[in-house]
């Protein structure tokens, strides 16, 4: 196996180390945020760190980069506390990944892509049409992080749109059967397949002899 000591990665190739780092934490999701300004300027942009943070309230939270530069999808659930989170599927891979691109604010992403926006009357924010889960999500908290200048966003689930053919009796949505993608570093997207499900893990008795 290859070893990368904490000097030798300080030394790397400054996109080998960004490849290396980011596809070593394991398969992300892979979701499309949706945000609209104040003004009424839509924008959706790719995320791959969105993160379960609990079910009751349910609470998603994901991370956004240093606000060094314009963060549009940040400022814009500052503004208006509304965004959704739309699960990317096999058939707008290439477009969702276009999204990553820097545009100015005044450009929808809408507008320079065939994705495409769906509304519902209780979400200012435009939900993705088509993705097989989309949640309408309302701002809760930020927690800034020292150690890198990276922000973790928190928001609530105020609405919840799931494809019927994936929800099952117990609640479990089947991500492979809505062909879900998930991304492996910074750029690459696969369908993961479902290999099992298992049930609920309690201790094993110990037999003593």
């Amino acid at each position: 196996m290859h070893y990368f000591d904490q000097k030798y990665l300080s030394e790397l190739d400054h996109l080998f180390r960004i490849n290396l780092v980011n596809s070593s934490s394991g398969f992300k999701s892979s979701n499309l945020i949706g945000t609209k300004s104040k003004d009424g300027i839509s924008n959706v942009a790719v995320f791959s760190s969105v993160i379960h943070l609990g079910s009751n309230p349910p609470l998603m939270g994901f991370i956004t980069r240093p606000t060094t530069v314009p963060r549009n999808t940040y400022k814009n659930i500052k503004e208006t506390g509304c965004y959704t989170i739309n699960h990317i599927y096999e058939d707008i891979i290439e477009d969702a990944h276009h999204s990553s691109a820097k545009y100015d604010a005044s450009v929808s992403e809408f507008s320079v892509t065939n994705l495409q926006e769906a509304y519902d009357h209780a979400c200012f924010a435009p939900f993705v049409k088509g993705a097989p889960v989309q949640l309408h999500m309302k701002f809760r908290e930020e927690h800034p992080l020292k150690i890198n200048g990276t922000i973790l966003v928190i928001g609530e689930i105020m609405g919840l749109y799931v494809k019927k053919e994936l929800l099952k009796e117990d609640g479990f949505i089947d991500l492979s059967e809505g062909k879900v993608s998930a991304i492996n570093g910074l750029d690459a997207y696969t369908i993961p397949t479902l290999k099992k499900r298992l049930p609920y893990q309690r201790p094993k008795q110990m037999i003593k002899h």
